[in-house]
């Protein structure tokens, strides 16, 4: 019993919440906040079902790069980002579906037209571990 109450008290332990620091660049103004939407598979993702929502006001913004952070435990997870020039929280669209506002993925720049795979873009946090991500901004519309 000792050792199972041991095993469980280290396994806890080694879940605790690490850094993730994010660096986004090719961000095209300076108006609104960054949206970044946490995801643990492709079922979430396809959904837009986030396990965490962040929103980052553009402030420390220089040549179109920011950096901020956020704690996420071990796991693997994908984020994806929306540059939210007009703080509503939601992508605009223009004619034919075309996104209007900036979008980016974690480690990965989306070419295509239709939604990446969650593989993509996921990583794996590990314990103990700060983890560095840089999401490139993609700007298809006006």
């Amino acid at each position: 019993m000792l050792q199972v109450m041991m095993l469980l008290t280290i396994t806890a332990a080694g879940l605790k919440a690490q850094d993730v620091e994010i660096t986004v660049t090719g961000i095209r103004s300076e108006k609104g906040q960054i949206a970044v939407g946490v995801f643990v598979d492709d079922e979430s993702f396809q959904s837009e079902k986030a396990l965490l929502e962040y929103q980052f006001p553009k402030k420390g913004l220089s040549g179109g790069v920011m950096t901020f952070s956020i704690s996420l435990k071990p796991g693997i997870y994908g984020l994806s980002l929306l540059d939210d020039e007009d703080s509503d929280r939601q992508m605009k669209y223009g004619m034919l579906g075309i996104p209007r506002e900036g979008f980016g993925f974690s480690g990965y720049y989306h070419t295509g037209f239709t939604k990446p795979g969650f593989d993509a873009f996921s990583f794996t946090v590990e314990a103990n571990q700060a983890k560095k991500i840089t999401v490139r901004m993609r700007y298809i519309g006006r």
